[in-house]
């Protein structure tokens, strides 16, 4: 079982969606701006992708331009960042047991 991070106004994430269905993957869709993630969960989200907190942030969204461009926050305080405004998270994001990926492009799916 898989889940997909989703946001369906975005075309980024459609086309991951897309890419996971053609593969036929058992996927659970969770549209995460209706169903919040918790700082725990996101937390182990970023494990999984091993990556930094920062390197999920969309520095193309209005509220990073004009708030955190420029702010040399820690894991902590990007994850509480992303919590509060969950349109920063890089999407898609799709989640197996063990490791995650973010579906842009689509064919990085294909590491599951």
């Amino acid at each position: 079982m898989y889940t997909i991070y989703h946001n369906p106004r975005c075309k980024k994430s459609r086309a991951g969606l897309l890419y996971a269905t053609e593969l036929k993957m058992d996927l659970q869709v969770r549209e995460y701006l209706k169903e919040p993630l918790t700082e725990a969960e996101l937390t182990a989200l970023v494990m999984k992708l091993h990556v930094k907190p920062r390197d999920l942030v969309r520095t193309q969204e209005e509220v990073f331009r004009k708030e955190l461009k420029g702010l040399n926050l820690n894991d902590e305080e990007w994850i509480k960042v992303m919590i509060e405004n969950p349109k920063l998270i890089h999407r898609p994001i799709v989640e197996g047991k063990y490791k995650a990926v973010v579906g842009d492009p689509p064919e990085n799916i294909d590491q599951l």
